[in-house]
């Protein structure tokens, strides 16, 4: 079984250290919840593991089914089985998703996938995501709205098929009908292909819809703790101030040292009619 694991990780951004020594670990076939408020590194932890340039790691080991992921370039990650879902996908004018599909699918084979195999393949995911077929005649995002972008990053994930997918706030800007469709195609992922997930969310729909198996809360660039779903309902309902008091690990931002306190889902509204803003 293939294990992404992350060893004292410190990661820097402009000569700022944002990873502060995290350590956490997910196997093919488990679904983890990576939760924490706004800006404490949860998605530097994910571009660092996808091996984006900008973020600079001074310390620590990532080792991918016993591999040195550090000393992969990006190419040579996602074909060893790593797949990242952007936050906030970028559109790619002049270059056709269809072709973009083919050759990605392509670099991650011996052999180039036949013309009907792949069309069969990419018909099949645009109906899991529920995206229209014609749409892959368009420039890659060009013209989506947020929903289809969203959704074509999962149609990205099914066709790569990868041994460990990480999702940035994949939920964020979707519809009910749209957190169902994401919903099924990670949890259909998971079960007939066995592929773990490390997924970011800020609402308790998304982890009620795809039951992760582990959940682990991150504080100022670090791992605070890591336990079963109950994590998740727990911050649901009181939101991180139980850190604190538990813990003894405080929840402002050690840069600024003040910070609101946020929470997810239900917790985050309450949070609001509490203060009247």
């Amino acid at each position: 079984m293939k294990s992404l694991k992350i060893e004292n990780l410190h990661v820097e951004i402009e000569g700022k250290e944002i990873l502060k020594g995290v350590n956490l670990e997910i196997n093919e076939g488990e679904i983890l919840a990576l939760l924490g408020p706004n800006g404490h590194g949860k998605s530097t932890l994910l571009a660092a593991i996808m091996g984006n340039p900008r973020y600079k790691v001074t310390q620590g080991k990532i080792i991918f089914d016993g591999k040195d992921v550090l000393s992969m370039s990006v190419d040579e990650r996602s074909k060893a089985g790593l797949f990242l879902a952007f936050q906030n996908p970028s559109e790619i004018p002049g270059v056709v998703s269809a072709d973009f599909f083919k050759g990605a699918m392509n670099a991650h084979r011996e052999n180039k996938i036949k013309l009907f195999e792949f069309y069969r393949s990419l018909e099949e995911a645009c109906k899991e995501v529920n995206l229209p077929f014609d749409m892959v005649n368009r420039n890659l995002n060009d013209g989506f709205s947020g929903g289809e972008k969203k959704r074509n990053e999962i149609l990205q994930m099914i066709l790569l098929n990868p041994s460990i997918a990480m999702l940035d706030e994949i939920d964020s800007g979707l519809d009910v009908d749209a957190i169902n469709i994401v919903s099924q195609s990670i949890v259909k992922q998971n079960r007939e292909n066995n592929t773990g997930f490390l997924v970011i969310s800020h609402y308790a729909r998304l982890f009620d819809l795809i039951k992760p198996s582990k959940a682990a809360i991150m504080v100022n660039g670090r791992i605070v703790t890591v336990g079963d779903s109950s994590l998740i309902a727990r911050i649901d309902k009181e939101g991180y101030e139980w850190i604190e008091k538990e813990l003894k690990v405080s929840i402002k931002k050690e840069e600024e040292q003040s910070m609101n306190k946020v929470s997810i889902g239900v917790c985050a509204t309450k949070e609001v009619l509490k203060n009247g803003k």
